[in-house]
């Protein structure tokens, strides 16, 4: 069986299901007419469905001239049918000719045999003692010895239906359905046995990644995926950028992309960096990511060189990050022209870990919302009103956010084009299709393919049912605006062409807008890059349309460039297995990852280590002590 692959038992159509005990030696050389043959039984992994485990292996042997496809299919039939029954096996012969087994309890009567047809790979069953003298499947009997083997045989198949699993779970079913108690540790290491037989070894995968990387670059041609390793060949990082997110990004996002960063689930040291954009409806857009073995300095300028070596666009962009992981200095020299802004969520979040005094939740919430409607103010009055409310409350957090670089993530001084998006929490979105699962290396980078292309599909189909020129969340924010529009009044400049004021009906507010320039006094046009309401009066008085002044990067076509490209499949079958085919190139795992994890195992004394013997304190006496002691008692 290859490591990658889980064994598993296909029942043909028209499998017997009524089975009949066979309480008796059964033996027979010759082959059964067609008619009475018995194939392969439904204890195959498709049909468990909603059923008990229990009940799909009792029908994994059925008696006499049953046929299997081959030596793997008999000797888990057997074992996951002992299992159900409730007793343990001991194979006698076990070989690629014949397979037979017996109970295991001494001197019990049951066995089982079963060889190869001649000139074919199938086997069929030839014996069945079908009667245990051991009390095997009574209330009395033992349950099954839990060894590792054993317990991955069952874990297996209930991770194929929920791969979320954990030990405790497993361990509950498991003693619920066979009987068999397990501690957390012995669950959790036949978890991982299971894992390794589905996925393969998390080892070996390392080695799989130049394969991959050539795979799809192959299929996906125009993809950039790059593989790096330190002097001995350990893994330091693999980074991901698929033609279609490469050319979606350029044709159809707005140039804004977030950066962040993520744990990954593995048995060796992993870290994700990623690279987000946003879509015209408002929608995540993978542009890259990388596995990296650990979050540095290093590590990101790396992801930055290579998402630079990615795009061909000479337009600048915003990046917005947290600002403590270190990029100020690798955006400013990889990418000279552009902006880079901080996270204002992860500044909050700074902000309360700093924060001292004992402030209810209700306070920190009121600072917390003060300080993102600093952020968004589109005028230094608007950013200067919020960050006195700010000071009323706490003057310790008013300095703080004063130092904080506000020309990095406040609307009225930041020079680079968000379009309103103030925090990298759109990022995080991103993490809801990590694998939550634990995985090798391949498997999880392909996973993360695989997402990216089915999102691509769908938004693509989704976008061919659109009659708007403009997209689903720019038709919802440019109609509150041309609501709002309606109560306000124009009137045009007498010494400027295309300048305007606007004021509402009280005369309390009044805005300059400037329709050539694309700008309102209120600057909520340039930092949405839509029309504002002062915007659209002047606009609808003069007899111009507002969706001629939205940002293109809004437009159904836009969207539609965005998803054109698709992301072709790649196939993993034919990858290479060890010692066939590798890449010359070996990669090594990076240092095993430091988990709270699976309890130790129980330390196992040094048979050298001499114990101090007992001795009790009434009689004197070696053996025993004063609480156990006889002679005065």
């Amino acid at each position: 069986m290859n490591g990658g692959e889980a064994a598993t038992l296909t029942a043909a159509p028209g499998s017997p299901l009524n089975i009949t005990p066979v309480a008796s030696i059964i033996t027979d050389g010759t082959p059964a007419p067609p008619r009475q043959m018995r194939t392969s039984t439904p204890c195959a992994l498709d049909v468990i469905g909603e059923q008990k485990l229990q009940k799909v292996w009792e029908t994994c042997v059925t008696g006499l001239h049953q046929q299997f496809n081959n030596v793997g299919e008999v000797r888990e039939a057997f074992r996951r049918y002992s299992l159900a029954q409730g007793f343990t096996i001991k194979f006698k012969h076990n070989d690629s000719m014949r397979v037979s087994a017996k109970c295991k309890a001494e001197g019990c009567t049951w066995r089982i045999y079963a060889s190869k047809l001649s000139t074919t790979q199938f086997f069929r069953t030839k014996k069945f003692i079908d009667t245990h003298t051991c009390g095997a499947g009574t209330a009395s009997a033992a349950p099954p010895h839990a060894s590792r083997k054993l317990v991955a045989t069952i874990v297996k198949e209930k991770l194929l239906s929920t791969p979320n699993f954990k030990p405790k779970e497993i361990a509950k079913e498991i003693q619920e359905e066979f009987g068999i108690e397990l501690r957390y540790s012995q669950a959790w290491r036949g978890m991982e046995a299971a894992r390794q037989e589905l996925q393969g070894s998390y080892k070996e995968s390392y080695n799989l990644l130049p394969w991959l990387r050539e795979k799809l670059m192959e299929t996906n041609p125009g993809s950039v995926v790059s593989l790096n390793t330190s002097d001995d060949s350990t893994f330091r990082r693999f980074f991901v950028s698929m033609h279609s997110s490469i050319f979606g990004f350029e044709n159809g996002c707005r140039p804004l992309i977030f950066l962040d960063e993520m744990s990954v689930r593995s048995k060796y040291q992993s870290e994700l960096l990623t690279a987000t954009a946003i879509d015209g409806n408002d929608g995540i857009f993978p542009v890259a990511f990388a596995v990296v073995d650990t979050i540095n300095e290093e590590n990101w300028h790396w992801f930055l060189e290579q998402l630079k070596s990615s795009l061909s666009m000479s337009q600048s962009i915003t990046f917005v990050s947290d600002r403590q992981i270190g990029l100020r200095q690798s955006i400013a020299m990889l990418f000279q022209n552009s902006y880079h802004g901080f996270c204002v969520q992860r500044l909050s979040d700074e902000l309360l870990k700093d924060l001292r005094g004992p402030y209810t939740q209700e306070v920190v919430d009121v600072l917390v919302a003060h300080m993102y409607d600093a952020a968004r103010a589109s005028t230094r009055e608007g950013f200067m009103k919020s960050m006195d409310s700010i000071k009323s409350i706490s003057p310790e957090a008013w300095e703080w956010i004063l130092q904080s670089e506000p020309e990095h993530w406040a609307n009225h001084i930041f020079v680079g084009s968000r379009y309103n998006h103030i925090s990298s929490g759109v990022a995080e979105s991103f993490y809801s299709w990590v694998p939550e699962i634990q995985m090798p290396i391949v498997q999880f980078v392909d996973t993360i393919r695989q997402k990216i292309m089915e999102l691509i599909y769908t938004r693509k189909v989704e976008s061919e049912q659109w009659v708007s020129r403009a997209t689903p969340i720019l038709e919802e924010k440019l109609q509150k605006e041309i609501m709002k529009a309606q109560s306000l009044q124009v009137f045009a400049s007498q010494t400027a062409e295309n300048t305007f004021d606007v004021r509402d009906y009280f005369g309390s507010v009044n805005h300059t807008v400037n329709v050539e320039l694309w700008s309102c006094s209120c600057r909520d046009w340039r930092h949405n890059g839509y029309p504002c309401s002062h915007a659209v009066a002047v606009l609808q008085g003069i007899g111009r349309d507002p969706y001629d002044y939205c940002a293109k990067y809004y437009s159904t076509e836009a969207f539609r460039l965005t998803y054109r490209e698709p992301i072709n499949p790649v196939a993993t079958t034919n990858r290479p297995v060890h010692g066939e085919g590798l890449v010359s190139v070996l990669v090594q795992p990076p240092a095993l990852r430091k988990l709270s994890g699976p309890p130790k195992q129980r330390r196992i004394r040094n048979k050298g280590v001499i114990k101090r013997p007992l001795h009790c304190s009434k009689c004197k006496g070696a053996g025993h002590n004063r609480a156990t002691c006889h002679v005065f008692s």
